[in-house]
């Protein structure tokens, strides 16, 4: 028994020392290893995000909203994004409509407007106004629809472009430009930041010089509405700078898109909401 048990142990060694370092221990469960991971990330995007400091996110949207209006107004004569300026062009054009063009550029710009508006409100709704998956969704169609009308730009040129002309290549880039301008006033009313609609500002001045704790040492609305139009006034800056470079305004659309990025990036990211853990 002893010598037979001797042979053995040293079969085992000679095995042992025989097995490779790299092959020791037992064998690694891939499988085990992915499912969790592809499950955590499954729950990361399929919870609510958190509201605190989204405001400032929205204001993000008002600077795009400059760089974007400012650029098309400048080159193409009219807005993307703020609406009642295109309603106007729209009645003035009509009470004249040989005096000029303005008015079917913005025409198209508010009908894909609302379009837009009832699509991504559809969206939101369906699947949950704030859930994170759909909030990066949203601005990844945004930013899709941008780029495309920067390619659209960036391919046909801006440079000779006429004030009066409603080719497809001044038409088609307005239309997608205007229709995911909305998703940006949708989101708005996801996160409970009504006020914030990223594409109005003249009830935002009335609210602000209307408020009775104006110059109160803390006022979170004051600040918000503060906010907005200096975002906003900035990237109109930006945006007519571009549009007399000789980027044009593709410029200022590749910048918007690159801003819209940011965002999607920053919604992968941004902080579920708290009342989840409390619920758990």
């Amino acid at each position: 028994m002893t010598g037979s048990s001797t042979l053995n142990n040293n079969e085992i060694s000679a095995v042992d020392e025989e097995t490779p370092l790299l092959q020791m221990g037992p064998p690694k469960d891939h499988h085990h290893h992915v499912v969790p991971t592809l499950q955590k990330w499954r729950n990361h995007f399929t919870v609510d995000v958190s509201r605190d400091w989204a405001d400032l996110i929205l204001i993000l949207c008002y600077l795009i909203t400059g760089l974007l209006d400012s650029a098309s107004i400048s080159v193409w004569g009219s807005f993307v994004s703020m609406q009642t300026g295109n309603t106007v062009y729209i009645g003035l054009g009509l009470s004249d409509p040989s005096a000029s063009t303005r008015w079917i550029k913005s025409g198209t710009s508010l009908l894909s407007f609302l379009l837009g508006s009832f699509l991504f409100s559809r969206f939101h709704r369906l699947f949950s106004p704030k859930r994170r998956w759909v909030l990066c969704a949203s601005f990844a169609a945004q930013l899709l629809l941008i780029v495309a009308a920067a390619a659209m730009v960036t391919l046909a040129g801006s440079s000779d472009v006429h004030p009066e002309s409603t080719a497809w290549s001044v038409l088609v880039p307005i239309a997608l430009v205007a229709f995911q301008s909305c998703g940006q006033a949708v989101m708005s009313r996801a996160l409970q930041y009504n006020a914030l609609t990223s594409v109005v500002l003249t009830s935002i001045y009335c609210d602000l010089f209307s408020d009775a704790d104006l110059f109160a040492v803390r006022n979170a609305e004051r600040n918000r509405r503060v906010a907005a139009p200096l975002s906003l006034l900035l990237g109109a800056f930006l945006g007519g700078k571009l549009a007399n470079t000789e980027f044009g305004v593709a410029g200022a659309l590749w910048a918007a898109a690159g801003l819209k990025l940011i965002v999607v990036v920053i919604w992968i990211f941004w902080p579920a909401d708290p009342s989840l853990d409390e619920a758990l």
